[in-house]
Order: structure tokens, then sequence, then C-alpha cells
């Protein structure tokens, strides 16, 4: 199956590409690869929730707010690419969890995210890895996720 299947299989559609929230583009291509800007976990041009997991945010919930991000973040690889038939690999995924005191579950909601690479992209989307504790994420979001993907 091919990626785009994969995602509809999933019930999944590719989203348009979420708005900047400043000054800079959701994502950019330098020759084989392709960096993203942190993507919030956005839908339809909206903030699903806000707040710090481990408190305002259950993990089980971040967890799912993580895949949202990195579907948001196929989406903006998908822009720069050609399209998610045109990745190769997924390289690097870094996810930042704004968490509560205490909260040290951080690897267990950024693996929302690298879960559904897997599903998508099979051994292509197995990557290395941080997952971070922050103290706020912009708009009050709970998790960010930004990728480095390498395409053709």
């Amino acid at each position: 199956m091919t990626p785009q299947e994969r995602l509809t299989a999933l019930g999944l559609v590719l989203p348009e590409v979420a708005a900047p929230l400043a000054s800079y583009v959701p994502a950019i291509r330098t020759g084989d690869y392709v960096y993203t800007s942190g993507q919030l976990p956005m839908v339809d041009g909206k903030l699903m929730t806000t707040g710090k997991v481990g408190d305002e945010v259950s993990a089980e919930d971040a967890h799912s707010l993580a895949r949202i991000c990195a579907l948001n973040a196929l989406a903006a690889v998908a822009s720069v690419s050609g399209g998610l038939p045109n990745v190769v690999r997924i390289i690097k995924v870094v996810g930042f969890v704004a968490s509560a005191p205490g909260f040290t579950g951080q690897p267990r909601v950024v693996n929302g995210a690298s879960e559904l690479l897997s599903e998508v992209f099979g051994d292509a989307g197995i990557h290395a890895r941080s997952a971070v504790g922050v103290a706020v994420l912009p708009l009050d979001a709970p998790v960010e996720i930004e990728m480095i993907v390498e395409v053709r």
C-alpha cells in the first residue's frame, strides 16, 4: 500500500497546511531533506485544546493530539516535496510536551506521532526522536511536533 492508501485505511485525510502563527514557513526543503516547523494540534484552523499535560490534559488525550500534529507535519512535508509518494524516510521527530510539574510521560505522549508515522510509512516511518517537556507552548498548546524527512 502507498502512504496515501494507508492514511485512507486509517480513516485520515491529509489536511491543508496549517497557517504559520508568526514569521516563518511551515516547511522548507533543502536538497533531499524537508525540515518542518513545529506543528500544533490544529484542525480546520482551530487549536483542539489547551493546557498542560498531566493537569488539564490527560496523557491519553495528548497522545491523540500528537497524532494530529504529525498529520499536520506530513501536510507541510507534502506541500514542499510534491506529495507523500516522494517521502523516502522519516529521519527525526522532536516532540515538545507542555508538562504539568512532575509529569514524566513525555515519551508516551510523543508515541502518538511516532505510531502514526510507522502506520503510514512502515519501516520508512521508524525514526530517531526526542521527547521534551516544556513549561508552555504557543497558544498554550499541549503538544508540538517537528520533523526532518528525507524525500526524493
